[in-house]
């Protein structure tokens, strides 16, 4: 696919949505920019906020969207740049300017008018308002993205920085070429690349900790000035953290109390205080001079450990004024040699696990790489979906397991190929693990962690994924994955559905929708306690019932009027959703199903005998995975195995049995269950020490 395929492809898509959603081109121009930009970790989240007005001397500000960034309190601001007629438009420096003029004039109005008086309260613009006067002191950066369907002009090469009120402002422009970039790139997100010479004189001392010219990687020692550290931490935010598994903490914890205390009271010793930081890169450039090696440059520069230290440093700067000469930061740096994606990932991930293994870190937080999603992914290469309405042939829903995968796989693919993947994977039936995990902590009644937006979100869905696939892994099953369409589908119905509703008033659609799902699912199971929603007919019919249309049309309804109550204790109602009291006052709507619902409700009982079968037959499919991997490795390697594990004293006689069979291999081949317990025992043994 190349850039004009994308460009065309992404109008079409967004032109339907558009249609179906029933809101302007613009919003669903924004909403599909938006969205990629928070798959490729640009932004966090994204709240649609259009508004346009008039200020004195008739100056114009204007206003489609924003995200707060808890972590690093970056204001995020989006205006969007338009037109949806000429394909031919060029956006050059003075349409740059003067969109940067409106945003900036939009938060002037806010902080320093009478806007937030002329307003409608329990409005999106009104909560934007709300967030920026209660944030005012704390904000540290504004990013200004303008989205445009115009090409950017070659002539606009930087863009240069201003500042509001004495905070520093930074902006983007994003047009359709530069998200298929983000797409088509191999780690389908935006490197970042950092030239330490900005930051230093000479870069950054460093010590090569290995020289095997065999290993996939290089290992450097380096010291860090503090101040360095804070300064590139100020310029990319928590993008600079998106490895980082605790990326997401609350930086009032008690470790960064420390940290700010040492920095405060006995900075002279923070070098010997802290325990440093982590980071990976790729392609890192080292100058060799008389006074040592130093670092110069590093791309795609990742902190996968040491995200408190470097933001309270950061913060302690901001808040306390307090000047950063003379601490200086340990720091482990790992350049990734050249390798196949996913083994770079894979490499990343363990070092992420390793670095972090002094608190407990769900494996499920390395995301992309974690067996539950390679499983979800090959369910969703292998089952076709039943045929929709009117169709003559069978289609998929393509899970994409890392970002980018369902465009980076028609990348190489002749045109009729291409032809043939589109029709087998339309673009519609993409879920990304977000949207997995949107649908689910939905359905388990979690509307509440859902608002708190697309990141934190799919951290707690992947809490909960962990222990679960911990404790009994084949309850993932192919019934685990069609539920989780069917899920799929009556949440996108529900988006439709909203914006056509007449008490609907353009704002709040995700959580109305996120709200309505639990509370339907709550009154289910308050009203049919002995009975579930059949979603395996959801499944087969690959639609909504009118049924559960009309009882979701009078649900979407009373949350609207709740969630905006008059009487509600948080006046910003996005505020307010992200909070479990709101769950909890939805959940006393007294709202009667309609009977007749009944005839798509299943028995419990016939659901636990559907989940056994599924489990049996997921329990029989993993054993002939472990069986595939077992016979990977000869019977000569299981020996040494075998003998490595006899001496550490670290195996059961259940094990021992099958490790007996496996160094018989080919003549014996070890069953099901037995290649399970080697493929743990192979796991101990790395573990402690053996490699194959």
């Amino acid at each position: 696919m190349d850039i004009q395929e994308f460009k065309k492809e992404f109008i079409e898509n967004f032109k339907v949505e558009a249609a179906a959603m029933g809101e302007g081109s613009c919003a669903a121009f924004v909403h599909s920019m938006a969205q990629y930009l928070i798959e490729a970790e640009v932004i966090p989240d994204f709240l649609p906020c259009f508004y346009i007005g008039t200020g004195k001397g008739n100056r114009k500000f204007r206003v489609d969207g924003y995200i707060m960034d808890d972590f690093d309190y970056t204001m995020n601001l989006v205006i969007a740049d338009y037109s949806g007629i000429d394909e031919n438009r060029i956006l050059a420096k003075t349409g740059i300017k003067q969109c940067i003029t409106r945003l900036a004039y939009f938060v002037d109005q806010s902080l320093n008018s009478r806007l937030y008086e002329e307003i409608e309260i329990s409005t999106p613009c009104s909560d934007l308002i709300d967030m920026l006067r209660a944030n005012r002191n704390k904000i540290r950066k504004y990013r200004f993205f303008i989205f445009t369907d115009a090409e950017l002009s070659g002539t606009v090469k930087t863009i240069e920085s201003t500042d509001l009120e004495g905070i520093p402002v930074e902006c983007q422009v994003w047009d359709i070429e530069r998200i298929f970039r983000i797409c088509s790139s191999e780690t389908g997100r935006q490197a970042i690349q950092i030239d330490f010479l900005e930051y230093t004189e000479q870069g950054i001392p460093c010590l090569e900790a290995n020289c095997n010219e065999a290993l996939e990687y290089k290992s450097y020692l380096c010291i860090i000035p503090g101040e360095a550290l804070a300064d590139i931490y100020d310029t990319y935010g928590s993008q600079l953290l998106e490895g980082n598994v605790r990326s997401f903490l609350s930086t009032k914890v008690a470790v960064n109390k420390k940290i700010r205390e040492t920095i405060l009271r006995n900075p002279t010793m923070f070098f010997a205080f802290n325990n440093g930081v982590s980071a990976t890169a790729m392609n890192v450039e080292v100058e060799d001079t008389m006074n040592g090696k130093f670092i110069v440059k590093a791309d795609d520069f990742q902190i996968i450990n040491g995200g408190q230290t470097t933001a309270s440093l950061s913060n302690t700067r901001h808040r306390d004024k307090k000047d950063l000469d003379g601490i200086f930061v340990q720091m482990k740096l790992t350049e990734i040699g050249e390798m196949e994606d996913s083994k770079s990932t894979d490499l990343i991930r363990n070092i992420s696990r390793s670095s972090n293994s002094q608190n407990k870190v769900s494996d499920a937080d390395f995301f992309s790489t974690h067996p539950f999603h390679v499983r979800m992914e090959q369910f969703s290469r292998r089952i076709f979906s039943p045929a929709d309405a009117g169709a003559q042939y069978e289609t998929k829903w393509f899970y994409e397991r890392a970002r980018g995968q369902y465009l980076q796989a028609q990348m190489r693919m002749t045109p009729a190929k291409k032809k043939q993947f589109i029709l087998q994977n339309p673009k519609e039936k993409v879920i990304t693990k977000t949207d997995l995990a949107k649908v689910r902590n939905t359905w388990e009644c979690l509307p509440h962690i859902v608002s708190k937006g697309a990141q934190t979100n799919f951290m707690k869905y992947a809490e909960l994924i962990d222990a679960e696939w911990t404790e009994n892994e084949v309850i993932f099953n192919e019934k685990y994955f069609q539920e989780s369409v069917a899920l799929t589908i009556l949440f996108r119905h529900t988006e439709k559905l909203v914006p056509k509703q007449r008490w609907y008033e353009q704002g709040y659609r995700a959580n109305i929708v996120t709200y309505s799902i639990a509370l339907l699912h709550h009154l289910l199971k308050n009203q049919y306690k002995e009975q579930e929603l059949d979603l395996t007919a959801i499944w087969n019919r690959q639609e909504i019932p009118e049924i559960i249309t009309k009882a979701l049309e009078i649900i979407t309804e009373k949350v609207f009027y709740k969630i905006t109550d008059a009487d509600r204790p948080t006046i910003n109602v996005t505020q307010w959703c992200k909070r479990e009291e709101c769950w909890k006052r939805v959940k006393e709507l007294q709202i009667v199903l309609p009977g007749d619902i009944q005839i798509l409700l299943i028995d419990k009982s016939a659901v636990k005998a559907a989940e056994r079968k599924a489990k049996k037959e997921q329990k029989i499919a993993s054993g002939a995975e472990a069986q595939m991997k077992v016979l990977q490795y000869s019977s000569a390697e299981w020996r040494k195995i075998f003998d490595f594990v006899k001496v550490k004293k670290i195996i059961s006689p259940d094990e021992e049995n099958a490790l007996r069979m496996a160094v018989r291999i080919p003549e014996k081949l070890p069953n099901m269950y037995q290649c399970q317990r080697l493929l743990s025992v192979l796991e101990r043994a790395q573990s402690e020490g053996f490699i194959i």
